[in-house]
């Protein structure tokens, strides 16, 4: 049903990365979202009504909330997809996240009012109602959540949307809690055992597991996750591709919603290498990384010395020890500024947040090192702490 609307309503369907196509996407899945929800609402209501069943009528207004959570997801891309502005220059894309996290609360508030009532449905069990028409309308209900989860799943995988994989993480819940339901009633009908509220606390808890790793995905972002490590091997690759270009560091990306990333990184480029020449090649692979990877990019140049032996001796040296600390420490911005009393040997080290050593426990330890290979050798340092 995705595909063929998506087919009438959606020019370019197959451009995931478009921010209009993304935009035109969500909408489409939110509005198809509550037209399904209701109509769920509508026929377990009525088969509640007509076969006197509590379980299955809690159940069709708890498809009521997910139209809800729908409407939420389509407001959340309508909005999204405004235009940049005066006070938001970099575009709406995170109220995208936000509304994703609207859904993740209602999973967990789901959650854990199905516990709560199967707690209490343990406690106070009560006969479950059986006929023909509930075991169709709950068949047919999981059937249904199961296609929901399923497309917004996939497109939100292939749009990389948290707020639609929040949506499908909520059918999914949906889908097992009615499940719960359905397979409560046969036993009870069957066997005489009513296993309605045993039933119905491992759904909760998977409810609220899944409520929580929603939110994650989506608080994430918000408050400034590390980058797709994919995304940054093919920074990388496209960078170092230009021969003039001999290492990149301090790379930073930006997320300000899907399709609106910014990333500021240093080249470290030959110091006597013509600038007008170097500074083309910059406009060059800011232009690509923006055409290849739709990002705008912003490049420090760095000038490097790679023909001074006594540098590049110096470099290797030292990053052989750090890396004999942590293979993920590295050296970037490495200069040799020679005087007639001492030598400065200033750069930068690269270290992970994680890393053991303090920033004063490590600049010390590499100035002694300096000092004992050279004692006119003054370590001018700094660490970044940084994931690139």
């Amino acid at each position: 049903m995705v595909t063929l609307l998506s087919t009438l309503f959606i020019k370019n369907r197959k451009s995931f990365t478009d921010a209009d196509v993304r935009r035109k996407y969500g909408i489409l899945c939110g509005a198809l979202g509550i037209f399904l929800n209701v109509l769920l609402f509508a026929a377990k209501y009525a088969a509640g009504l007509f076969s006197h069943s509590i379980a299955v009528t809690a159940d069709a207004f708890n498809n009521l909330s997910d139209a809800g959570s729908s409407i939420i997801t389509l407001i959340g891309f309508k909005m999204a997809g405004q235009k940049p502005d005066n006070d938001h220059p970099f575009g709406h894309g995170r109220i995208e996240y936000i509304s994703g996290l609207l859904v993740a609360v209602a999973i967990i508030i789901m959650g854990f009012e199905l516990l709560k009532s199967s707690v209490e449905k343990i406690l106070q069990p009560s006969e479950l109602s059986f006929s023909p028409l509930i075991i169709a309308i709950l068949s047919i209900s999981i059937l249904v959540k199961c296609y929901m989860a399923f497309y917004n799943k996939g497109i939100g995988s292939k749009i990389d949307s948290s707020s639609m994989q929040a949506v499908a993480t909520d059918s999914l819940s949906d889908m097992l809690a009615t499940s719960a339901v359905l397979i409560s009633t046969i036993l009870s009908h069957f066997t005489g055992f009513n296993a309605d509220g045993w039933c119905g606390i491992i759904v909760g808890l998977f409810v609220c597991y899944a409520g929580f790793s929603a939110a994650r995905d989506t608080i994430s972002p918000l408050l400034g996750q590390a980058p797709d490590p994919g995304f940054v091997d093919r920074i990388n690759k496209i960078v170092l591709s230009y021969d003039k270009v001999t290492g990149i560091h301090d790379l930073i990306v930006h997320n300000y919603g899907p399709g609106r990333i910014l990333i500021s990184l240093h080249a470290e480029v030959p110091a006597d290498g013509d600038l007008v020449e170097l500074h083309d090649m910059i406009d060059l692979i800011e232009h690509e990384l923006k055409n290849t990877l739709n990002c705008n990019a912003v490049i420090h140049m760095d000038p490097v010395f790679p023909y001074d032996e006594e540098s590049s001796a110096l470099k290797q040296q030292l990053l052989t020890y750090l890396h004999s600390l942590d293979e993920r420490l590295s050296i970037h911005d490495f200069r040799l500024v020679k005087g007639i009393t001492h030598t400065n040997v200033i750069f930068d080290i690269s270290a992970p947040f994680d890393y053991k050593l303090s920033d004063d426990e490590l600049t010390a330890d590499i100035k002694k090192r300096l000092s004992e290979e050279n004692p006119k050798y003054i370590g001018v340092i700094d660490i970044d702490r940084q994931c690139f």
